[in-house]
This record gives structure tokens, sequence and C-alpha cells, in this order.
């Protein structure tokens, strides 16, 4: 069963007092005359409070007439002098303040209209305490609006920060989990990737050149190793352990040899310009780029051969990756590779450009400038 709202129980309160002190006024009445209007106004009084939630400005009006038309013709004094005061405060708290303070002033006018007569019926003081009540009622019931809007609007910016703080951290999320899928393809798909080549030399080499498969077969050691090594660093970060920092240095274009090494390709290498003070954000990059291009022509190109280009001018790290293969086997890629080496361009603010040479092969060109964007950070 529903319960009765806290308005709704106060306006039964002040009904039952209403009812209940007209009726003992009329029990003590003594023989003062009486007539239809001590029993009937009191009546449409109490039916007009019950609908002041609903109606506010309404029941106002209803009440205000009746309680004057009761005062002025009724035989008895009853309590109907409460229901105004209560009519007053739930206009104002409904936010119909302007109506409220009309209203109440013309009821003022017109009982002090009406004591100009040859009768008083309210003496000076019970007139000032009668105004100063009204006014009362309708200053309390706009505070009490007022504070209400104001709870309204604390818990509404509340919500709109704890909302603002739920989509900071999706999207913290977010990019940390790109961030990784960056790291696991550029480091780990590189090497197993390199395993594969590595193998395949093996097995290609063990009839013909034994030589040559015993050097493949090391690189393979040494390249899972490093991917044990690499899995093993991103698998604590992802579960948020305490582990001993990597013993290896991470990549960088100051260790440029080792990347080309890794590679297992052929890579005639021009480096211009000084590459040993770059900012940590954009050598990062710059090395995962590298990487990551040397790998695309080790897997897709056909060929073992490339030429990596590394300059600093201008402001900018320039890369270029070239090679002259056919390209046979690029149809296999997934392209996360270059997807990679575009959004670790683009967050720095450079661009990367890939595709067909018009003399033949693949060509892969990124500008990372050093000056790194402040993202509206002031």
């Amino acid at each position: 069963m529903r319960r009765p709202s806290p308005s709704t129980i106060v306006s039964l309160v002040v009904i039952a007092a209403t009812l209940v002190g007209t009726a003992l006024i009329f029990a003590t009445g003594g023989d003062k005359p009486t007539n239809i209007f001590d029993w009937l106004l009191p009546v449409i009084a109490c039916c007009a409070v019950l609908l002041r939630e609903r109606y506010p400005v309404g029941t106002l009006i209803v009440v205000m007439v009746t309680v004057g038309a009761y005062y002025r013709y009724a035989g008895l004094d009853g309590p109907l002098g409460i229901l105004p005061f209560v009519s007053l405060y739930t206009a104002a708290d409904r936010g119909h303040l302007t109506a409220a303070i009309a209203i109440g002033a013309a009821s003022l006018l017109g009982m002090g209209l009406g004591e100009l007569g040859g009768v008083r019926h309210v003496e000076n003081t019970l007139f000032l305490m009668l105004a100063g009540w009204e006014v009362a009622a309708v200053a309390f019931g706009g505070v009490t609006r007022s504070r209400r809007a104001y709870l309204r609007a604390v818990e509404q910016r509340a919500l709109e920060a704890e909302h603002s703080k739920e989509e900071e951290a999706r999207r913290r999320a977010s990019e940390e989990r790109l961030r990784i899928a960056r790291e696991l393809h550029d480091v780990l798909g590189q090497n197993i990737s390199m395993i594969n080549v590595q193998a395949s030399a093996a097995l290609h080499g063990l009839k013909k050149r034994p030589e040559d498969a015993e050097t493949a077969l090391r690189t393979i050691k040494d390249s899972s190793k490093e991917t044990l090594r690499e899995l093993r660093t991103t698998l604590g970060v992802l579960r948020q352990v305490d582990e001993d920092a990597p013993t290896t240095p991470a990549d960088s274009l100051a260790r440029v040899e080792a990347l080309v090494a890794a590679s297992g390709l052929e890579v005639r290498t021009e480096l211009s310009g000084p590459l040993d003070a770059v900012p940590t954000e954009v050598d990062l990059a710059a090395a995962r780029i590298v990487r990551e291009a040397l790998a695309n022509v080790s897997r897709h190109s056909g060929t073992t051969q490339a030429t990596l280009t590394i300059s600093n001018a201008s402001g900018n790290i320039m890369i270029r990756v070239e090679d002259d293969g056919p390209g046979a086997t690029y149809d296999e890629g997934s392209g996360f590779g270059l997807q990679g080496m575009r959004e670790r361009a683009m967050a720095l603010g450079g661009t990367l450009e890939a595709g067909s040479r018009p003399e033949g092969g693949f060509r892969v060109v990124a500008r990372l400038p050093l000056n790194l964007p402040s993202n509206g950070a002031g």
C-alpha cells in the first residue's frame, strides 16, 4: 500500500485541527446565534486545502475568499484563520511567489478596509500580527523552494562530475588498451615474425648449407628470448605487480644498429643530424616505427634488402624506409602495423605516409616533430 506524502499528512492534520476546533466552538458557543455559513464555509475551505499541491493558486484564492466571508458572516469565530497561512506557504513553495504576495496583500487590504466601518473586529496589534504571519508564510515558502532548487543543482553537479569522472576513466582505459596493443604488435609481433622467417631459412638450409641453418637457429633462440622478456614485462604491467625492471635498454634511435640487426635484413642505413638528444616520447615512437617498418619489409616485401634513412633537421625527425621487393606476400598482413605506426606519429603531432613506389617496392615516410603538442594544457 502506498504511503501518503508528507504534504498530504500536513493537509490532513490541518483539516482535522480546523474541523475539531469548529466543532468545539459549536459545542461551547452557548446561546450565540449561528447560520449556514458556520458549517458550510469551513467545509469548503478544508476541501480546497486538500487540492493545494495540485492547484496552489486556485486553493489560495478559494481559501482567502472563504475565510474572509466566514469571519464576516458566520455567527461563531472558528479556527479557520490557520488555513490562509498554509495556502500562502504552498503557493510560494510551488513557485507562485508573485501570486502569493499579491493575494496576501489584497487580503490584508480588504481586512483593513473592512475595519474602517463602525464595528472593529480586529485590534491593531492583531492586525499587525496577522500581516507578519502572512509575510512569514510567503517568505518561508520561497526559502524552501530555493533550498530545494539548490539541492537539486548540487545533486545534478555531483552526477555530472561523476559522469565526467567515469568518462575520463573509460577514455584513459581505452588509450591504455590501444597503447598495449601497439606494444604487443610492434615488439612481440615483430619478434615472432622474425622467428618464423628464420625458421623457414633454417629448414631450407639444413640440406644445402648447414652453417646458415645454425645461424638461423641462433637468431631464433635470441629472438624467442627477447619475445619472452617483452611478454613478461607487458603482462607484469597488466597485472600491476612489482617486478624487476628490464635489464635490456629500450628501443632508441641511439641503438638503431641493434634495430637493424634484429630485423634480419640487409639494410643500407643513412643517418644525419644529432639523434642522441631526442625527447623520450619522440625517440621511442621513432624507434618503434623503424622496427615495425623493417618488420613489414621482412614479412611482406618478398626481398631481404631495404634502405633506412633517418635525419634530424628543421625541428623534425624524418624516417624513410624503402624496399624494392615485389610485395608478393603483402596481402597476408592485417594492416594493424601501418595503423599503429600512423597512430604513434599522429599522437606526437606528426604524419606518416605509406604506399607503393612508382619504381617498384614499398615506402614508409614518417615525420615526428621535436616540439611536442601541449594538448591544450596551460
